[in-house]
């Protein structure tokens, strides 16, 4: 009776290899697919040209397209809170208290967040081209909260600890709960920031170019970057899988063939003795 004893640890490094190296594999198929139909939507500024191109369609209507421009204020913007001189068209502001409460059952103190507080407020805004000095031609950002896509960069966060003191720690004690910290932040879409939108783009009235939330279900996207950048992260992101799969491939096809290295030695080490 043979006895060639494998080690249980490599038997679980090959199966996780070629395991993780399969999804990896699903992971980069489905990105390149996603970056196939991302490369085939057309791309426009909001210009005389993307104004031509709606005029000659029959609707007036573009149904899904990518739009990128630097963002201006219809009206007046909005202010920072915070930071001076800091304007935006959408601006979110959050509060939320962390606070600590004593555990009975495991003898320790527990975290949790309560009473957060979060608004949202925006102004019409629109997209305007790169370097136009006479800003004839725009793109209209209709219902922006309603786009997916995190296209706002955080201005402000503080972090506000609780201080204690004599009354606080008997309070703490009789109740069994206790303020660590107050959280306080903002985000905005700032003035001259880059934008992309992805969406249905209408012509009105013969002049006015309006962005909004495509009627076919597509999805209404605004990303806080120019075309390019948004199409490279993606194709890196495509890289990423793919370098993946090949490492984690090789890895398990070395420690295969490494096993069945061994397993055949050994055999015929035993095969010479006999």
């Amino acid at each position: 009776m043979s006895d060639l004893p494998v080690n249980p640890l490599i038997l679980i490094g090959v199966g996780s290899s070629f395991a993780f190296s399969g999804l990896f594999y699903h992971l980069y198929q489905e990105k390149k697919t996603e970056l196939k139909k991302l490369k085939e939507i057309p791309v426009f500024k909001p210009d005389q040209q993307l104004l031509r191109v709606l005029k000659a369609t029959p609707y007036k209507r573009l149904q899904y397209v990518a739009v990128e421009g630097l963002v201006q204020a219809d009206g007046e913007p909005l202010a920072s809170k915070f930071v001076p001189q800091c304007f935006g068209v959408v601006q979110k502001r959050a509060v939320e208290e962390h606070w600590k409460y004593w555990n009975n059952l495991t003898r320790t103190w527990n975290s949790r967040t309560m009473n957060k507080n979060e608004t949202c407020s925006s102004v019409p805004f629109s997209l305007v081209s790169p370097g136009a000095y006479i800003t004839d031609s725009y793109v209209k950002v209709q219902n922006p909260l309603e786009a997916s896509g995190y296209y706002l960069e955080r201005v402000y966060h503080k972090t506000k600890y609780a201080k204690g003191n004599v009354t606080n720690l008997a309070l703490q004690f009789i109740s069994g709960e206790k303020p660590v910290a107050m959280e306080e932040s903002e985000e905005m879409l700032r003035v001259g920031s880059t934008l992309t939108g992805f969406g249905e783009v209408v012509l009105e009235g013969g002049q006015v170019m309006r962005l909004q939330a495509p009627l076919d279900g597509r999805k209404y996207i605004l990303v806080p970057s120019d075309h390019k950048s948004f199409i490279d992260r993606h194709e890196s992101s495509a890289s990423m899988w793919k370098t993946l799969t090949a490492v984690t491939g090789l890895t398990g096809a070395s420690l295969l063939a490494g096993l069945i290295y061994s397993f055949v030695g050994e055999k015929d080490g035993r095969s010479k003795s006999a």
